[in-house]
């Protein structure tokens, strides 16, 4: 975990502080303390950059908050958030209704299905059957791991377990695996990498709500009601008045939103 001073002088190099001045509510912004490009990636001087860090520049200055980029590792990233030491989640969370149990969410801010993804010289379907026999890495805390464990692990699919999606995809590029599973635009995004390059899209993976959700919305407190309304008023403005269409041209040509 980055030092106090240090997070708050990473905030101010890519500008999250929305707001100057002490009027302006400190909001302690939490994301995964790893690359998932297109939405969070540092660049050269570490320094935060992609669709999410945009999202988040938009939603804060609208909702007038002062954001401090918080990194976190996500399998700890809800503990963090409960026990108040970030104040909200943008890091490609979908709502679930086993997260919400332990936090809230706001409006959905972006929807996009699951996909695999394996070598290009092999053929197999994105299916339980077109994985039997193979292995298949998936990053732990993700809705991947539960359906991969419910779905593919009983039709006889290997399922590895990693920290990050960076060491899955690690694997697979080394040939060490045979498929990963993540959200599809994050998959697709790492095949048009030189690394990636070996390895293409085998298609999305059938829906199940329960353990997919309903699109990925900003984690918060339970009972955190005025923060809650503020961002999902801010969503709500961003998306009416062009700002979110503006940047988000800058990464896709397509609607992230989703249906």
């Amino acid at each position: 975990m980055k030092s106090a001073l240090k997070t708050i002088a990473l905030a101010a190099a890519i500008g999250l502080a929305a707001v100057s001045g002490a009027s302006a509510q400190q909001v302690r912004v939490g994301f995964a303390a790893e690359p998932y490009p297109p939405f969070t990636s540092p660049d050269a001087s570490g320094n935060w950059q992609g669709w999410e860090v945009d999202f988040m520049k938009a939603i804060c200055a609208e909702a007038k908050l002062d954001c401090v980029v918080t990194p976190v590792a996500w399998d700890g990233i809800i503990p963090a958030l409960t026990t108040n030491k970030i104040d909200m989640i943008i890091g490609s969370m979908s709502i679930t209704a086993e997260r919400q149990q332990t936090i809230d969410f706001s409006d959905k801010y972006y929807n996009s299905p699951p996909g695999i993804i394996g070598a290009k010289d092999v053929k197999f379907d994105a299916t339980p059957e077109g994985l039997a026999g193979k292995t298949l890495g998936v990053q732990v805390a993700t809705i991947h791991q539960v359906y991969a464990n419910k779905y593919f692990a009983p039709a006889g699919v290997t399922v590895k377990e990693y920290q990050t999606q960076d060491e899955a995809n690690n694997d697979l590029a080394a040939g060490r695996i045979d498929a990963v599973q993540a959200d599809s635009i994050a998959l697709t995004d790492f095949t048009k990498t030189e690394q990636g390059a070996c390895c293409d899209l085998k298609g999305t993976v059938k829906d199940d709500p329960e353990i997919l959700g309903l699109g990925v919305g900003v984690g918060l407190r339970k009972g955190e009601t005025e923060l809650k309304d503020k961002i999902n008023a801010a969503i709500k403005a961003i998306r009416a008045n062009g700002t979110y269409d503006t940047f988000s041209k800058k990464y896709f040509d397509f609607d992230i939103y989703g249906g």
